[in-house]
């Protein structure tokens, strides 16, 4: 198996990374080494609106494997078969994600890049492979989605404040909304009084869930000398 390529996401850490990919629209990039950098390659893909991108969970390889894993969906307390799972903790750390396909841009000097959204990939994450989505063979609307849909949860409302939404860039306040409306905490922390600070792009966000209502308590943005110093 060969690297062909690495994500640029705004995903600096896993805390935060939405669940599956698709429920946040934030942007990334896909970078090709540079044997894969031939245009001929990327030839009618623009024709496409989404992909499927075959990557490894590379914060997540592991020399055993276990048939069993806590899924956090189950708010990391029962154990399921890790082939039930999209756990990173598997025999092959491979990741599947479907993402929408932006733009290909030709113009950059490690052209060429695809620019994709839907992403829920750790920024620097290995890619392996990329394939076209096709909807009238890998869309199933009746299909079953076990114990993963029986479990889901509805989204926050996110409570931004209007001084704090304008310290992001314009292009991450939406994709920023949608992923702190998934809920980042972890299934087994409900408390309203803890605030939760998530990297993200080049800044930290800090946040606190009460009720049905995440509340974005600041816009930290680290300093020089490692210490986070509000803008």
């Amino acid at each position: 198996m060969k690297i062909i390529a690495k994500v640029r996401s705004p995903f600096r850490e896993k805390f935060g990374i939405p669940r599956q990919s698709g429920l946040a629209e934030l942007p990334a990039e896909i970078i090709f080494e540079p044997e894969y950098r031939v245009r001929e390659a990327f030839r009618g893909l623009e024709g496409y609106s989404h992909l499927w991108l075959l990557w490894e969970f590379s914060e997540a390889v592991r020399e055993e494997w276990s048939p069993t894993v806590r899924p956090p969906r189950l708010g990391g307390n029962v154990r399921m078969g890790v082939f039930a799972t999209r756990s990173p903790f598997r025999p092959n750390p491979i990741g599947l994600s479907s993402v929408r396909l932006e733009r290909i841009d030709y113009d950059r000097p490690d052209s060429p890049v695809l620019i994709v959204s839907g992403a829920d990939i750790l920024d620097g994450t290995p890619v392996y492979d990329i394939k076209p989505y096709l909807a009238y063979t890998d869309s199933h609307p009746n299909a079953e989605g076990g114990f993963a849909l029986q479990q889901r949860k509805g989204t926050l409302q996110v409570d931004f404040p209007k001084q704090l939404l304008e310290k992001v860039p314009q292009e991450l306040r939406e994709g920023l909304t949608d992923v702190l409306a998934q809920d980042p905490r972890p299934q087994y922390q409900h408390s309203p009084e803890r605030v939760y600070m998530m990297s993200f792009a080049d800044f930290e966000v800090g946040f606190s869930v009460d009720g049905g209502v995440l509340k974005v308590r600041n816009i930290l943005f680290p300093t020089k000398g490692d210490n986070n110093d509000e803008q």
